[in-house]
């Protein structure tokens, strides 16, 4: 399975064109970059950006799916060439949304993998503390996340269980804090998550991955021939990716984990960011870059999958998770089974 690179494109004013084969990005009427169209996996454009519609078409015809942001890495627009998903598979899929019974179970496998992966951030932080006290406050805290996993299997409706997890994100984000290294927590502190728009620099770094995150886990939903829009966790709502959304949810902390990561070896800054009018903080400039690179080289890390049995790159894993929901939703598997970091 090959794992093909997602192109963002985060300069303001930059221009996108078509040039024979190759996608070609300029800024000023100065060539910035040349990509050949058969590497990509997708093109993203980041606030400000223009694209010619020679290129748009090209885009469409190969496959490739063209992403449009904000500024602040919200979502505007998709586009894309025909639909190649399976009719029957999203037959099924809208027949199982309607079933309360299986978008339970399922919703319950997308929590229980969010919790259990977000506990292991936490278990690694424990271990690496070098205060006692910390260690000791981090560990609780992985308890308390530990007796949330346990009571998910017996909820017993979607908005318990939605309770359920709230809660355990309010804990966890609260610990994060003590997974930042001591000199850099006064301008990296959070008070709980904060969004549309973002209040501090931590909810704007962990905002910017997330929207590259969404993008790769709507992009393996619609490659897995699923509608991304008809989740079972997430609430139906127009314009929003919903199954994208389940399917995100337990890919979090790899984000949250880069983000630390960033900040610990003093790769992001707090000069990195600006306030906005209002209150809003976001990541500005170089910084974006140097996001988004180490988020592309983040997925070419490999990890072992426990139901392939071999070594892949974490890129791949949510394509390989979105076809075990299609699995799920032909009922070819009893239950969703979501991917588990060690």
């Amino acid at each position: 399975m090959q794992l093909l690179n997602t192109l963002y494109v985060t300069t303001p004013e930059s221009y996108l064109h078509l040039d024979n084969d190759t996608l070609r990005v300029e800024v000023e009427r100065e060539t910035r970059l040349r990509v050949p169209l058969h590497h990509l996996g997708g093109v993203v454009c980041m606030g400000n950006v223009m694209l010619s519609t020679p290129l748009m078409h090209r885009l469409a015809d190969d496959g490739i799916g063209l992403v449009l942001l904000d500024g602040n890495g919200r979502f505007k627009a998709r586009l894309e060439g025909p639909v190649s998903g399976n009719v029957l598979l999203r037959r099924a899929q809208h027949t199982q949304s309607a079933d309360a019974d299986f978008a339970l179970r399922f919703a319950r496998s997308c929590v229980a993998g969010k919790i259990r992966n977000a506990r292991q951030v936490l278990l690694r932080g424990a271990r690496d503390a070098r205060n006692e006290e910390e260690s000791a406050r981090i560990a609780r805290a992985a308890e308390d996340l530990a007796a949330a996993l346990r009571s998910v299997p017996g909820t017993g409706d979607a908005d318990i269980l939605r309770g359920v997890e709230g809660e355990a994100a309010r804990q966890y984000f609260a610990a994060l804090n003590l997974l930042v290294r001591e000199d850099a927590r006064p301008v990296f502190q959070m008070d709980g998550r904060s969004r549309r728009p973002p209040r501090d620099r931590m909810n704007a770094l962990l905002s910017f991955l997330y929207s590259m995150l969404m993008n790769d886990c709507r992009s393996a939903v619609e490659a897995a021939g699923l509608d991304p829009q008809v989740g079972f966790l997430h609430v139906l709502r127009p314009g929003r990716a919903a199954l994208a959304l389940d399917l995100m949810e337990e890919f979090r902390p790899f984000a949250d984990r880069l983000a630390l990561t960033l900040i610990n070896r003093g790769q992001i800054a707090g000069d990195d960011f600006v306030e906005r009018a209002g209150g809003a903080v976001l990541l500005e400039g170089d910084a974006r870059k140097a996001v988004v690179v180490a988020w592309q080289e983040r997925k070419q890390e490999e990890l072992t999958h426990p139901l392939l049995a071999q070594a892949i790159p974490l890129g791949v894993v949510p394509l390989v998770q979105a076809r075990l929901m299609a699995r799920t939703v032909r009922g070819e598997m009893d239950t969703y089974l979501p991917f588990l970091v060690r």
